[in-house]
């Protein structure tokens, strides 16, 4: 069975769609993608369609499915590469595609989730010192 790969890159997922994408490719791509998150932890996700020249409502569908269950699983998704045909597609089907990032290449989409990963990190070491002062001290 065909399958698009998974790279990981420390806390990060790398998914590079370089094939024509079809309705049990995207499936499949949505399952691997899950998986490996909950197996590696990874807190961010970077999908670069830039080698999609057409989508479909499905897989516009698939796209934003795949950044929410990313998010339930506390990892950022982050799209990057769209083609201008494959953004007008994606409104003219009315998706707005909700959870979803996006930067024009793979280099804005890592500095996008590494900052966006920092602030995260900073929020939650603020809350612990926080629930950590004893106001009795």
């Amino acid at each position: 069975m065909e399958r698009i790969p998974i790279l990981k890159m420390g806390d990060l997922l790398l998914v590079t769609i370089q094939v024509d994408m079809h309705d049990r490719l995207a499936m499949t791509l949505q399952d691997d993608l899950t998986n490996r998150i909950t197996q590696t932890h990874a807190h961010g996700v970077l999908i670069d369609v830039s080698a999609l020249d057409i989508v479909d409502s499905f897989i516009g569908r698939i796209l934003s499915n795949i950044a929410r269950m990313s998010r339930v699983l506390d990892a950022q998704t982050v799209v990057v590469g769209m083609q201008p045909a494959v953004a007008i597609t994606l409104v003219e089907l009315g998706l707005s595609l909700t959870g979803i990032r996006t930067a024009l290449n793979v280099e804005k989409g890592m500095a996008l989730l590494r900052s966006s990963l920092d602030k995260t990190t900073d929020q939650i070491t603020a809350t612990k010192w926080s629930a950590d002062d004893d106001p009795e001290d």
